[in-house]
């Protein structure tokens, strides 16, 4: 142990030598573990991927994978991934559009050939793309209860049947390959069967909104998808809300598109009892039905497009209902989301206020009292009020020898007196080194400069 003294200092000094040479000399030996800071693996390109960021165990080790096997973190299947999201999104969007307005305005004319048509084509597409995601998914890879990787193809069928299969197989069943061959007796309850059974892709939603789970720690993220989500059910609400008023179209003469027309003289004409044709564009209706929708649901209803029937009226009233739960629930959590934006200003002028009552109540002098702003002012800009070394102590003693060695790596290399030091070595070291950070005095007083400085903890 260092004594105090007149020797003491140099004692202190030969103790600290001895140390690192005997450090030196076992690193050798009981370190080689420790000499890389990650487990040696082939390298993989880096691809914005739906799953989480930190990378658990088994994606640091080279994986056994079974003959036609898709690797679940692998760049193939997270550029998959965001393929089959933007398909999802295009099937919640427009799936409701075609089943309300699309097919109904298809029984006011002849038969066409199928698959004449843009959007069937499309439709056509995403089918097989979801086919084809049902396939990959039986070769893809899961991770067991136990944090091990499953590539056995046996298992992985039994896990997908068990799991998401059943909603993947409604949401990929091609229902317009129905309407082929329909008599036009039928056409009308054939065409609101599929609609119904198309509405089932939307099935699909529940996996993505599972995935996009992980970006509810961003708040500029968590606002983007509480409004695409409000938008998105509004225009759910539009196409049920035009759905009713075109269902009761032939029987009535008191709907809201009864209204519509004659607000914009388009009437609709009907001949012995038939579907009526004519009255308003199929843009005029829609915009007229996404409205009405968003002004229920946000609870301002201007009343120039109202309820009338009484269908249309318990529809209204589930409407107001819903939109007063995700009224509360959007806007509850966007200011949530702005309060934790201000968070960090918040924290700031509190730590400055006790700052400055500390200065009055010890009735510091001007000079030092700047300099003790200044030193206060320029930490947080570094650290964000947040004590570093805290957070360091958090974690296991093996990672903070990486971290620690990855923040004094400039230090390590540079310095002549560490060359030749074995990574063991280096990794003992880099835990001893203690940061310190003050103000330059003179001209250039207010800056921080930080330094290192081999603490002994026996000596403190």
């Amino acid at each position: 142990m260092p004594t105090s003294g007149p020797y003491g200092n140099l004692q202190s000094v030969i103790f600290g030598m001895s140390r690192l040479v005997l450090a030196n000399h076992l690193a050798h030996i009981a370190v080689p573990a420790f000499q890389s800071a990650s487990p040696p693996h082939f390298a993989r390109p880096k691809v914005l991927s739906l799953g989480a960021d930190v990378l658990p165990e088994y994606k640091l080790q080279p994986t056994r994978i079974h003959h036609c096997t898709i690797v679940h973190y692998s760049p193939f299947k997270a550029v998959w991934d965001w393929i089959i999201l933007l398909l999802v999104i295009y099937t919640a969007i427009f799936t409701p559009y075609v089943a309300a307005f699309l097919l109904r305005e298809s029984q006011d004319h002849t038969r066409r050939a199928h698959f004449s048509e843009p959007l069937e084509i499309i439709d056509l597409i995403v089918d097989i793309m979801f086919i084809v995601d049902i396939i990959i998914n039986f070769r893809t890879t899961y991770v067991n209860d136990n944090d091990e990787v499953v590539s056995h193809p046996g298992k992985i069928a039994i896990h997908y049947f068990k799991g998401w299969f059943a909603i993947d197989m409604i949401a990929a069943v091609p229902f317009d390959l129905l309407l082929v061959n329909t008599n036009s007796d039928e056409a009308n309850e054939t065409t609101t069967l599929i609609g119904l059974l198309k509405t089932a892709r939307l099935l699909r939603l529940v996996r993505v909104a599972r995935k996009l789970d992980r970006y509810s720690e961003y708040g500029a993220a968590v606002l983007l998808l509480l409004m695409a989500t409000f938008a998105l059910i509004a225009h759910w609400l539009a196409c049920i809300w035009y759905a009713i008023g075109s269902a009761e179209l032939p029987h009535k003469e008191i709907t809201w598109l009864h209204q519509l027309s004659r607000q914009l003289n388009a009437p609709y004409i009907s001949t012995n009892g038939t579907i009526p044709t004519g009255g308003p564009s199929l843009k005029s209706r829609y915009v007229t039905s996404l409205y009405f929708t968003l002004s229920t649901i946000t609870s301002i209803g201007f009343g120039n497009v109202s309820a009338t029937t009484d269908s249309e009226k318990i529809f209204t009233i589930i409407m107001m209902i819903l939109g007063s739960l995700m009224y509360a629930s959007v806007f509850g959590n966007v200011s949530a989301i702005i309060q934790r934006l201000y968070s960090g200003t918040a924290r700031y002028h509190t730590e400055m206020s006790r700052l400055r009552e500390f200065i009055r109540f010890h009735q510091i002098p001007n000079p030092l009292r700047q300099r003790l702003e200044e030193y206060f002012q320029h930490a947080w800009s570094y650290t964000n009020g947040i004590d570093m070394n805290l957070v360091l102590k958090g974690f296991p003693d093996c990672l903070q020898a990486d971290i620690c060695l990855h923040l004094n790596r400039n230090l390590l290399n540079s310095c002549a007196a560490f060359a030749g030091s074995t990574p063991g070595c280096l990794r003992a070291l880099s835990m001893r080194l203690k940061n310190l950070t003050y103000l330059i005095n003179g001209k250039n007083r207010g800056l921080l400069r930080n330094t290192c400085l081999l603490h002994d903890p026996t000596n403190a």
